[in-house]
């Protein structure tokens, strides 16, 4: 299993984040976490670590069904931004509706669609991939 630098939760529910905040510090899966709590606060402070030239985080954890902005429009504007190192995105919500996997599986960016919640077995799995 390899350790990442930094992982972004991107994430409305402050259970979830704390949960899995949680289990990625028992599996020493990560240095350190962003946080963000709706699309448009992560886009900005993600948009604004790539003009300055910071390192970005090596894993995004994204809910599709947040305020302001949901993931879908995250992803929308993300992708439009040129980046030097491929960013591993995981959709983690709870819909389990076919049009949302169809929907996630046809950006090249998304890695995987995970259903909440999320355990241990699941990170291991990122882990290993």
């Amino acid at each position: 299993m390899k350790k990442i630098d930094i992982a972004c939760i991107i994430d409305d529910d402050p259970i979830f984040v704390f949960g899995t905040k949680r289990i990625m510090q028992i599996a020493n899966f990560c240095n350190g976490f962003l946080v963000f709590h709706n699309g448009k606060e992560a886009y900005d402070n993600l948009r604004a670590i790539i003009l300055a030239g910071e390192k970005l985080p090596d894993l995004i954890l994204l809910d599709l069904n947040m305020p302001i902005w949901d993931g879908w429009q995250f992803l929308d504007e993300f992708i439009q931004i040129p980046i030097e190192k491929p960013i591993t995105i995981y959709i983690v919500t709870s819909s389990i509706d076919p049009e949302d996997i169809k929907r996630a599986k046809s950006y090249e960016i998304v890695s995987n669609y995970l259903v909440k919640p999320i355990k241990m077995d699941d990170l291991k799995k990122l882990m290993s991939e």
